[in-house]
């Protein structure tokens, strides 16, 4: 595995190392040990599997309470996930980050709790597989909007076309507004 930290140092974007041949591919998804030496620890509970059309948009989410980390990775189809963090004690609050994820690169982005997470379905159809620490805790779910002007995400819209959300993702609260981490 190559673990490449981004801009915000806690999001680490993981490359696993693919063997081909001309029967297919293997690679490993996770393995404990060396991702807890690459800093991703916790404890996995929940795996989660969502599948999108072109041009959804789900996000921006976290729990307040039972906050999750996620390792999220695209097992068909490319989206563009971003995580915004929200710990207002950290440096880098407000700040996010942004990568593409595909099946055909097989790569994968951990992002720890104490950060909102979206993503954005670029290919015509997307399946999203996801590992969190937590459980879902519907209670505490939140939603910060994903065009927020105060973070600022420069999501790649396909075709310029607005994205197509869900009731609960268009009636998200702003950073100023939301309930937060300290």
């Amino acid at each position: 595995m190559e673990y490449t930290r981004q801009e915000i140092a806690d999001i680490i974007l993981i490359q696993p190392k693919v063997f081909k041949d001309d029967r297919g591919f293997f690679l490993e998804s996770y393995r404990k040990t060396s991702y807890s030496a690459a800093g991703i620890s916790g404890d996995f509970v929940q795996d989660n599997h969502s599948g999108s059309t072109q041009g959804v948009l789900r996000g921006l989410h976290y729990q307040i309470q039972s906050p999750q980390g996620k390792l999220v990775r695209v097992i068909a189809g490319e989206i563009f996930d971003a995580a915004v963090d929200i710990r207002r004690s950290s440096p880098t609050f407000g700040r996010w980050v942004g990568v593409c994820l595909s099946a055909e690169k097989k790569n994968q982005l951990w992002i720890p709790a104490g950060f909102a997470h979206g993503f954005y379905t670029i290919s015509p159809w997307a399946e999203i597989l996801y590992k969190a620490t937590d459980y879902y805790a519907p209670r505490g779910e939140r939603t910060i909007l994903w065009n927020d002007p105060a973070i600022g995400i420069q999501w790649p819209l396909v075709d310029g076309n607005p994205p197509i959300l869900s009731p609960k993702d268009s009636a998200g609260s702003s950073l100023a507004d939301a309930e937060l981490f300290q």
